[in-house]
């Protein structure tokens, strides 16, 4: 499996982090967290996390993904996904997590919905 790696855009005001690899408590969950921590201290507030390239997330993946969307709206902003893969999607659903995430297909679409 692939190292964690975790890319930072811009939209706007909007950050785009794209995760690819495998985010799993040996590979990179940490990544997310820094990357938040750094958006966080330059004022960012809307955050979305592209996982079109992530083909593995295991439970402290999810945690991470939790704590970055609790961060985000603590803070009067949102943490949003775009683009799971089926493995990922069909673990979100299992695990209840989709609810609490608003997940998009498409990228243009979940940027509008900020």
């Amino acid at each position: 499996m692939m190292q964690c790696q975790a890319v930072v855009r811009k939209s706007g005001d909007i950050a785009i982090i794209d995760l690819k690899g495998g985010m799993t408590i040996a590979s990179g969950a940490g990544k997310l967290r820094n990357h938040i921590q750094e958006l966080v201290a330059a004022g960012h507030k809307q955050v979305l996390v592209n996982l079109k390239e992530l083909s593995y997330l295991d439970s402290a993946g999810m945690g991470e993904l939790v704590a970055a969307c609790t961060t985000m709206r603590n803070l009067g902003g949102d943490l949003r996904l775009v683009s799971p893969q089926d493995r990922v999607r069909n673990l979100l659903q299992m695990t209840k997590l989709a609810s609490i995430f608003a997940v998009y297909s498409d990228e243009q679409a979940a940027l509008a919905g900020f």
